[in-house]
């Protein structure tokens, strides 16, 4: 059985030929072909949403075209299918994560405003696809804060240790070790606490910073435990931070290979799929590639 794709989504931007070079190289990292889809848009309340197109179609389709040439000294033996679909972006992409390990696309497409840090578009895929999906940012970005502490690959991931995510755990081990990278693990935990006695009166926290800071990293740790065994080879390590992170995820975006979130998970008075505002703000943010993650599915 042959292995699940891995999407390139591709509109002839800067952006999204960024967006192809490292869907390129994360299908080889994996062993899977690279499948090229660019989805010509046509007016939301036209058509319907998806429509397959035929190989005449895919072989004279300009951005394809341009997309061949760039493959053509690139490729090597990577097994690359090219296929042309007409709808509405926004709705067509996330459906392409059904069958596929993982969807790559840039941050901003040919449509949109200039001004725009995101494309409609990418929200779109992060937020309902079925599998993964990495968001390639435009280079130059500047992110405040130190650093990293030694030089090499580095994948960041974001733990929130009160309710943690496997999925995030799993895909960023995974990632580390296919690139030989070191895994940063950030849980961040709220600080100053705030203890209410009165309406307009805030009392001491209970607890001081340190307990609270060596029980969050107590947590992760715990959490991170099984990924290590799967994966001996990847060195990880956990920060546990004070305060916002999105800013200290985004901090640590800097000279990253990637950084990995989680999406929220479908609630019983909120069923429809969500992205948090941490997941958000490093989107919109980070340096460095950003990969969201979706829930597994629960248990039964």
């Amino acid at each position: 059985m042959s292995a699940a794709p891995v999407i390139a989504a591709v509109d002839g931007s800067a952006d999204s030929l960024r967006a192809l070079d490292w869907a390129l190289d994360a299908a080889r990292r994996r062993a899977a072909p690279l499948r090229v889809v660019h989805v010509r848009q046509y007016a939301a309340w036209g058509q319907a949403d998806v429509l397959v197109a035929g190989e005449p179609d895919a072989e004279g389709d300009p951005v394809l075209d341009e997309v061949r040439a760039r493959l053509a000294d690139r490729a090597g033996d990577q097994v690359v299918e090219y296929i042309a679909l007409e709808g509405v972006p926004g709705a067509v992409l996330p459906e392409l994560g059904g069958d596929a390990q993982l969807l790559v696309l840039g941050s901003r497409g040919r449509g949109g405003f200039a001004g725009l840090l995101l494309g409609s578009n990418g929200l779109a895929a992060a937020r309902d696809a079925e599998c993964p999906v990495v968001v390639v940012p435009r280079p130059g970005r500047e992110v405040h804060g130190e650093g990293p502490a030694e030089p090499g690959p580095r994948v960041v991931a974001g733990l929130h240790a009160d309710s943690p995510d496997e999925g995030v755990l799993s895909f960023a081990c995974a990632e580390a070790a296919r690139r030989g990278a070191r895994l940063q693990v950030i849980a961040a935990y709220p600080w100053p606490l705030q203890t209410w006695s009165a309406p307009g009166q805030m009392v001491p926290p209970p607890v001081g910073q340190d307990a609270v800071e060596h029980e969050t990293r107590v947590l992760a740790d715990g959490f991170l435990a099984p990924h290590r065994e799967r994966h001996p080879e990847v060195r990880a390590c956990v920060e546990a931070l004070p305060g916002d992170a999105a800013g200290h995820l985004v901090a640590a975006s800097q000279d990253a290979d990637l950084v990995v979130v989680g999406r929220h998970r479908r609630r019983l008075l909120a069923p429809a799929r969500m992205m948090g505002s941490v997941t958000q703000a490093v989107l919109l943010h980070a340096a460095s590639p950003v990969a969201v993650v979706p829930p597994a599915p629960p248990e039964e």
